[in-house]
């Protein structure tokens, strides 16, 4: 739930609770789901840009959890 607050992002953090209101399942299971699903599928082009975008952030990895959650829940900020 700590990658959660972090995020920082108001409309993300929307976008990801009413995921989860959706489906039923906690905010932190959506991140989880979400992350499984990028290491799992993610070719190698996002691959690439998820690694630009890690390199130009003060906090590589909570900008790679954003980016991917955009992706994954289709957001139109920076995305993969």
């Amino acid at each position: 739930m700590a990658i959660v607050a972090a995020i920082d992002e108001p409309a993300l953090s929307a976008r990801l609770t009413a995921v989860a209101d959706d489906s039923g399942c906690s905010p932190a299971d959506i991140v989880g789901s979400a992350v499984r699903n990028f290491v799992d599928t993610a070719p190698d082009d996002l691959w690439t840009q998820l690694i630009g975008i890690m390199n130009r952030a003060q906090d590589p990895g909570l900008a790679a959890m954003r980016a991917i959650l955009e992706k994954a829940l289709h957001g139109t900020q920076e995305t993969l």
